[in-house]
């Protein structure tokens, strides 16, 4: 996709049009960030009760977006590999892995970020 030149509110604007085409393109072709995205509608709610403080509701809630703003890398990742070809390459197949690592790590630190501020409260 070219520039477009534009500037100021309109490149905002635009910006922002570009950003939801990505969001709705990943939920409609990505399983794992539709998973992801319903997850989310569970636990944002639940974070924002259950943590104690601004700063604990802050780290449960930010902690659940890292994990779609990875899925989202992710899934780029993938789609520019699969636009390149289809035969196995072994630099695809280590793009497409780390992609994936990258998820289940943003996974592990939302898992870790939720046992810290809740084990402090209920435990």
């Amino acid at each position: 996709m070219g520039k477009t030149g534009a500037t100021g509110i309109t490149r905002i604007i635009n910006a922002a049009g570009y950003s939801w085409l990505g969001l709705k393109a990943a939920y409609k072709h990505e399983s794992a960030f539709r998973q992801e995205v319903w997850l989310a509608i569970v636990l944002i709610p639940l974070g924002i009760y259950l943590g104690e403080t601004v700063v604990d509701k802050a780290m449960l809630v930010v902690s659940v977006l890292f994990v779609l703003v990875i899925e989202l890398l992710n899934s780029g990742i993938e789609s520019v590999v699969d636009r390149i070809g289809d035969e196995p390459h072994t630099l695809a197949g280590r793009a497409k892995d780390m992609g994936s690592a990258a998820v289940l790590i943003s996974l592990l630190i939302t898992l870790i970020v939720w046992i810290a501020v809740l084990s402090k409260q209920y435990l």
